[in-house]
């Protein structure tokens, strides 16, 4: 087993348990210490660049970097463009214009008809 340290600050992974031991080649046992070693250090790393009170900026947490990768660049395997999406967007974006005109043309003709029949009172008090 690799010397690894106990923190003060967090208890001993569960892969350096000895008792998880049994049956693991020593291979593998070396590959899983090697990589908790790595996160060890990194998280170690991260924890004194947030907390240094000399630091200027913001600490990028890697994590949160590659979330946001895959959430803005990587979206293919997350949407794809089907029937329904397409007619989706299409109400979603022309049917409200379409709503709008009906609403302002309709609006238009009552005025305009009331105009022609001499019954319309401006709201806003102007002589028309």
């Amino acid at each position: 087993m690799a010397e690894y340290k106990d923190s003060r600050y967090a208890s001993r992974p569960a892969e350096l348990d000895p008792a998880q031991y049994f049956g693991l080649s020593q291979e593998k046992r070396k590959l899983q210490e090697e990589r908790v070693a790595v996160r060890s250090r990194l998280k170690r790393d991260y924890q004194l660049q947030l907390n240094d009170p000399l630091r200027k900026g913001s600490v990028p947490d890697p994590a949160v970097e590659r979330w946001m990768f895959s959430r803005n660049y990587n979206i293919y395997p997350n949407f794809r463009a089907t029937p329904k999406m397409c007619l989706l967007g299409a109400v979603c974006t022309v049917g409200p214009m379409l709503f709008l005109y009906t609403l302002i043309s309709w609006d238009r003709k009552r005025v305009l008809k009331m105009y022609e029949d001499g019954t319309y009172s401006s709201p806003w008090g102007s002589n028309f």
